[in-house]
């Protein structure tokens, strides 16, 4: 249910964490996120078990957020454990001591951990075609994803808290060479890309945007390629503490991961045959939540799901992203599908900026796009929807920065033609359903016809006229207007 909250307790072999959620089932809200870096891995390849220290942390953590959880009345509270409970000899007397804290944890197998990871990356980008990588404290999963569908997957004990040691024997590259050959796992990559998943690896994306000065500071769907890899492998040894302080969000406690994690990504490429890697914001935990949907929930686009929330939310008519998108369609038929979606989206959220004042109303639609916590978009989509809102809401070409910089200029001048018809329609229409379920355009062979009855006709006026015009100028074509008895009227 929509209004219900769900509260999930990751025990990691790195960090514990607490994620409410709030919202449309396929793509509920995070309400609430809060971790604890309590390392249980860390002492795993010493002495097999999780230090005195370590534990204590998590006692705290998970007393902490049983208490979260009950405090913001979640309905349904769900506790998983992974590797270094899974592998720790003292690992059930953790299990033990949440039980008395009222958690009940599900100590997740190594093949339902990789499971869950390779479920989170397709909730998050559905068409993905290549190989997950979930790298945590204590295990590295991998799974195939292709088609919607999962296939082989596998965990290793690969861990970023126990590469220490394999990094010390030398030759580590070859070692994890040799592991996945042994696996049967080398050349599955097949050139597509490895979708990358967990804390380390996600901050080691975040190193890569501030060293590159990359103009949108969004993990989601960030690529890395090989070569950029390399060279971190390289620099990462040469950068004091100052610089890794200088990295918006990044962690301290993920720094002194950040070596081995890409040494251990370094490794993996080459022998899985991968293309490159993109960053996936949803994980383990979003897996979890993908699992309980039905089909047809599933089946679902994550990005209209958000955007059709945050349109509800935040405009003031509920139907009208859905109905702004079906009227505009016509002049647009010829489109491909992946960019319908985001004219779609862009519909969806186009009378979110209404409340902020007038002077700043651009600035708030081109900032709901490019940095809304969106995915299914990577940042050329995000560019396209911020173009198209900020058109909707008046703004002149060229678009601000840094969006030039994410698309191509046809891109951006087609999302251009979208708010321009977006502005049109709110115009006549007022917003409400009324005028555009009685009105239509479209794109005819010699220009742009906007049609209406004759009773209609007391909806038009200059400004309606003006921006029909401005839409049939970014089209290159003349407009007119047309009741539905046959009349012309050019603008």
């Amino acid at each position: 249910m929509e209004g219900s909250r769900t509260a999930i307790i990751d025990i990691g072999s790195n960090s514990i964490r607490l994620v409410v959620y709030q919202g449309p089932p396929r793509l509920p809200a995070t309400l609430f996120n809060e971790k604890v870096l309590a390392g249980l891995g860390r002492s795993l390849a010493q002495t097999g078990a999780i230090d005195a220290e370590a534990f204590a942390l998590a006692g705290s953590a998970l007393a902490r957020f049983g208490a979260l959880a009950r405090e913001m009345g979640c309905d349904d509270v769900r506790t998983v454990a992974t590797a270094a409970v899974r592998d720790a000899s003292n690992g059930h007397d953790l299990i033990a001591l949440a039980d008395r804290l009222g958690l009940t944890v599900e100590l997740l197998p190594g093949e339902e951990e990789a499971k869950a990871a390779g479920y989170g990356v397709l909730s998050a980008i559905p068409e993905a075609d290549g190989i997950v990588g979930d790298l945590g404290g204590g295990s590295l999963e991998l799974v195939r994803v292709s088609g919607g569908q999962l296939h082989e997957h596998i965990s290793f004990p690969l861990g970023v808290l126990r590469l220490a040691d394999l990094r010390a024997k030398g030759g580590f590259e070859r070692r994890v060479g040799r592991i996945l050959e042994d696996s049967g796992w080398a050349g599955a990559g097949r050139g597509k890309p490895l979708y990358l998943v967990g804390g380390s690896w996600r901050s080691l994306a975040r190193v890569d945007i501030h060293d590159r000065g990359y103009p949108l500071p969004i993990l989601h769907g960030y690529a890395m390629a090989p070569a950029r890899i390399e060279l971190l492998r390289r620099k990462l040894p040469t950068l004091d503490k100052a610089w890794f302080k200088g990295v918006p969000h990044l962690s301290s406690g993920r720094v002194p991961t950040l070596a081995p994690a890409t040494d251990l990504l370094g490794a993996l490429l080459p022998v899985l045959g991968s293309s490159g890697t993109i960053v996936s914001a949803f994980g383990l935990r979003e897996g979890l939540l993908y699992q309980r949907l039905s089909p047809e929930q599933a089946a679902l686009d994550p990005l209209i799901v958000a955007a059709r929330d945050e349109g509800q939310q935040l405009g003031r008519f509920p139907e009208h992203g859905d109905l702004l998108d079906r009227w505009i369609a016509p002049l647009f038929i010829d489109e491909p599908v992946a960019d319908a979606r985001l004219r779609h989206a862009a519909c969806l959220l186009a009378d979110t900026s209404w409340r902020a004042n007038p002077e700043f109303r651009v600035e708030l639609g081109v900032e709901t796009a490019l940095h809304g916590n969106w995915v299914g978009v990577d940042a050329r989509d995000r560019a396209i929807m911020a173009a198209a809102l900020a058109a909707s809401l008046g703004a002149q070409p060229p678009c601000p920065a840094p969006i030039p910089a994410l698309a191509s200029a046809a891109d951006l001048a087609r999302a251009n033609a979208w708010g321009l018809a977006i502005r049109l329609a709110q115009r006549l229409s007022g917003g409400v359903a009324g005028p555009l379920n009685r009105t239509s355009i479209r794109r005819a062979a010699d220009g742009v016809e906007l049609h209406w009855g004759e009773a209609d006709r007391a909806l038009g006026g200059e400004s309606v006229e003006k921006r029909l015009k401005a839409l049939g100028a970014s089209l290159g074509l003349s407009t007119r207007m047309k009741t539905h008895e046959g009349s012309d009227r050019l603008s």
